[in-house]
């Protein structure tokens, strides 16, 4: 491990952050290790795909035989190649599925990749962070190494791993070594795959982190270490507090943009070809996914155990949730300057997942969308050609329309437009709402 200097823009300057962050460089030849993954999930089967393609022995565990099961059969919402890489994975035997816990004693190093929700009050939901850390401390052995990747507040580590492995007279950077590098997976973004994704670890020791960082590098070509756990844990959290604050911003100009009479789009486009200072988010329905509407609220829990408020990240985090809400007005008064009352007015959202490209309903806006025209009495149905059947927040079962046609609906609502599918249908439609603002095939589309 040797000293390296990181170049990064901060506040539209070049600086050489050679005395906060270490890069690792390997200073012997990588052991084959077995690497255990605890969490078989949208993080934990790419990681043990891409350890696989390390050429390390790899044992995924998870709780559910149906996700086992499911992903045996290929039934995962993973990119081509990476699909025919699990396919060859398993069946050359270098990465092997369990839900025996105890398995994890085999394993040189241990990779826990759980999810990390927020509860109906916002506050953190370590339930399945909780327990898989257990079973690894059940399960831990002299020599191994444990990584925590789940997004979570700051101090968990030490809570949930350091202590209990005390208390089970197991030497934390001595016999045992424990670090957290937080996950830096975006399904579908091919730009930016993990072999060519930064990560950084922070070990409780040096040795830790050395350690841990020697596992880490097999899934991405550049290592940064950091002082702490603490530190690897709060800068996850500010990378998706930056996007969650940059995404409320990008919707109050799409606002502004509107009472104005001009395309946020070109405005946002036009700010880029500034080569400083400035990084752009385009508008939307709404934030999903896991981690953007989520894990903002683990560091707004904490500070405000502590007494003290982040009032602008939690007004983006307002204007987030809000968005949804803005998606069902525009409908209605869409609605209402046709003439067609909202009661029983047929209105189709066509793609229901929280971003292009991927088969991910997790907290898509579309979600409280739908519900909340179902609640207007609006007859809403949807169209997605990722997802053929979605389940509502209260119970509601839905089924895609498999070949809508335009003339069929009062308003057609563009929330999420897949690439490589047929929307042309939608030419039809006298009322097009684009709550992406980039749905061009629509001439007569109206927005936000």
């Amino acid at each position: 491990m040797s000293g390296h200097s990181l170049s990064l823009a901060i506040n539209g300057r070049e600086r050489l952050l050679t005395d906060r962050l270490i890069a690792f460089e390997p200073t012997a030849p990588e052991r084959t290790e077995t690497v255990a993954v605890v969490g078989l999930g949208y993080v934990g089967l790419p990681t043990a795909c891409a350890l696989h393609d390390a050429t390390t022995q790899v044992i995924g565990f998870d709780i559910s035989e149906e996700r086992l099961r499911e992903i045996k059969a290929g039934e995962v919402d993973l990119p081509e190649e990476e699909r025919r890489g699990l396919a060859a994975a398993l069946d050359g035997g270098g990465l092997t599925l369990t839900c025996d816990p105890a398995s994890l004693a085999e394993a040189d190093a241990v990779i826990v990749c759980v999810p990390t929700p927020v509860d109906a009050a916002r506050a953190p939901d370590l339930t399945a962070l909780r327990a898989a850390c257990r079973t690894a401390v059940s399960h831990a052995k002299r020599g191994q190494v444990i990584v925590l990747t789940s997004t979570t507040y700051v101090g968990t580590t030490r809570q949930l791993l350091v202590e209990p492995l005390r208390e089970r007279g197991l030497r934390v950077g001595d016999e045992v070594h424990v670090a957290f590098s937080p996950e830096r997976i975006d399904p579908g973004n091919f730009d930016h795959v993990q072999r060519r994704t930064p990560r950084v670890v922070g070990g409780v020791t040096q040795r830790c982190a050395q350690r841990a960082a020697e596992v880490v590098r097999r899934m991405t070509d550049r290592v940064y270490l950091v002082s702490s756990p603490e530190a690897a844990e709060l800068t996850k959290l500010y990378e998706n507090i930056f996007r969650a604050v940059n995404l409320a911003l990008a919707n109050e100009i799409a606002d502004a943009c509107a009472v104005l009479g001009l395309d946020p789009i070109e405005v946002t486009v036009a700010a880029g070809t500034k080569p400083y200072g400035f990084l752009g988010s385009f508008p939307g329905p709404g934030v999903g996914g896991h981690c953007i509407p989520c894990d903002p609220h683990y560091l707004l829990w904490q500070l405000g155990r502590r007494g003290l408020s982040a009032p602008l990240i939690e007004q983006a985090m307002r204007s987030i949730d809000q968005r949804p809400g803005r998606v069902v007005q525009r409908v209605v008064e869409m609605l209402g300057e046709a003439g067609v009352d909202h009661s029983g007015a047929r209105v189709l959202v066509a793609g229901v997942s929280y971003k292009a490209g991927v088969r991910d309903l997790r907290e898509s806006p579309a979600l409280p969308i739908l519900a909340g025209l179902r609640r207007l009495g609006v007859d809403v149905h949807y169209h997605d050609p990722l997802l053929p059947e979605i389940e509502l927040p209260d119970g509601t079962r839905m089924t895609s329309e498999p070949a809508p046609r335009g003339r069929d609906w009062d308003v057609t609502v563009i929330h999420t437009a897949h690439p490589g599918a047929d929307y042309g249908w939608a030419r039809d439609c006298p009322q097009v709402l684009d709550a992406t603002y980039q749905f061009d095939a629509v001439p007569h589309r109206r927005v936000l």
